[in-house]
């Protein structure tokens, strides 16, 4: 206060100073032809005056400012301490099972900040927990508006659209994902996934050069399997559309860089017969049962020489494998079977004996047998060979199942439908067409006396 009142004593001395070695007054204009006159002392001290007013009311006025925004800022902290402690809360009750709790405190922190990321996301996954996706889209589309490209929110988001079957909805999201970041791997898998889910081939392909060229390198098995069983489903979509020769082209480029893809081989046999070429069918599919042994390529072999009245052909073939093979039961049964189509009981029975000299034993085995007895009028013994069908669990018929889901379907198939697998089908019961164990007996000849 005493400096206060020196600094004061001071300013009047030195304006009583000024006011009096300037005596002269000065025509002050306020407005247009508007003025006033005053000592010269009395403008300048004015003037002095009104700037340090100015100058204090904007140190006031940024002074109050500043206290404003430091109040809303601690005010902010604070809620937002006391909304995380409850989504702290929450998230504990979540994993711990107590989903009315857990709803019960995000409830309140959302109450209490209906902006917060993590609320808004953990809101929707206890929604999901109880089984209401449809609610807990309301709270990741708010989630959504608040940060339009953050990849957590975007993913949670898409995942629960397919819990509500809104596919189209999680196939729009998986495409906004990788707007913001086009080389997202895990979004590339997804999107891809869901287009083979809905059987759109060219997309699905078209997502996995790209997911390949992302990666980089070789592709591990599992992305090797997906990119050949998406060129095989693209050429079979050719095929389908009658460009018979295109896809037997691209089957052949698959078939080269896949040796061992037994569904590409297949499917190339089809693509050779629909375009009017079976003997390039034939050797096809005759190649693919030497290499690999599988009884698809016998039922097609079988079916196209049925379909060109040509059975000679496949009986040649047959007969030259089963010389070559003699322990190739599943060869003998489809020789055997394929006899009993064209009326040749006799060499039918010797093929199917074979094989029940081994000693294997399978349903299909007794089920021709039964129908070469019944053709012989042989009917105690085609019942005898009925009553064995009987003993078997399971299918005996000549369809096919699925190694990896066990799915059962009367034709052969490239991709299992119910899980997906690409050549995975095999004949049913195949896993006992199988040689008999080697019998450790050995005859024992005249005078020679057992171990």
């Amino acid at each position: 206060m005493i400096l206060m009142a020196f600094v004061f004593l001071v300013l009047i001395i030195f304006f009583l100073l000024f006011y009096i070695l300037n005596p002269q007054t000065v025509a002050v204009f306020y407005w247009f032809g508007n003025e006033f006159t005053s000592s010269l002392a009395v403008v300048v001290a004015a003037s002095v005056l009104s700037g340090l007013l100015i100058g204090y009311l904007l140190y006031i006025y940024g002074a109050t400012g500043h206290l404003v925004r430091d109040w809303r800022r601690k005010r902010t902290e604070k809620r937002h301490r006391s909304v995380m402690d409850l989504y702290r809360q929450a998230m504990g009750r979540l994993v711990s099972g107590d989903l009315k709790k857990s709803r019960r405190l995000l409830l309140k922190a959302h109450g209490q900040d209906g902006t917060q990321l993590e609320v808004l996301q953990a809101m929707a996954r206890v929604c999901r927990a109880e089984g209401q996706p449809s609610e807990a889209l309301e709270y990741l589309l708010k989630a959504r508006k608040q940060s339009a490209e953050n990849l957590q929110v975007l993913f949670l988001l898409a995942d629960t659209y397919l819990a509500a079957d809104q596919v189209e909805d999680a196939v729009a999201t998986y495409r906004s994902i990788l707007a913001v970041e086009p080389d997202n791997l895990e979004a590339l898998r997804r999107l891809r996934d869901l287009h083979m889910r809905s059987e759109l081939w060219n997309e699905a392909s078209d997502l996995q050069k790209r997911l390949l060229k992302k990666l980089g390198g070789t592709p591990d098995n599992q992305e090797q399997r997906i990119r050949c069983g998406l060129r095989l489903e693209t050429a079979r979509m050719v095929l389908e559309s009658g460009r018979a020769d295109t896809a037997a082209a691209d089957l052949k480029a698959l078939v080269k860089d896949q040796p061992d893809f037994v569904a590409a081989r297949v499917l190339l046999g089809d693509a050779w017969e629909v375009a009017g070429q079976p003997q390039e069918a034939a050797g096809v599919w005759q190649e693919g049962y030497r290499r690999f042994g599988e009884a698809v390529f016998l039922a097609r072999l079988e079916d196209l020489a049925m379909a060109t009245e040509n059975p000679t052909e496949l009986l040649d073939f047959y007969r030259t494998t089963a010389l070559n093979r003699p322990e190739d039961l599943l060869l003998r049964l489809y020789y055997g079977k394929f006899c009993l189509r064209l009326e040749m009981v006799e060499e039918a029975l010797e093929q199917l004996s074979e094989i029940e000299k081994s000693g294997a034993d399978f349903p299909q085995l007794h089920l021709l047998l039964a129908e070469a007895h019944v053709r012989r009028s042989r009917m105690d013994e085609s019942v005898k060979e009925f009553r064995k069908v009987l003993d078997f669990d399971g299918r005996t018929n000549f369809g096919y199942a699925c190694d990896a889901c066990n799915a059962a379907s009367a034709e052969w198939f490239g991709r299992c439908e119910e899980c997906g697998a690409w050549g995975s089908c095999r004949l049913s019961g195949y896993e006992r067409i199988k040689n008999p164990p080697v019998s450790d007996l050995r005859e024992i000849h005249h005078g020679e006396q057992s171990a």
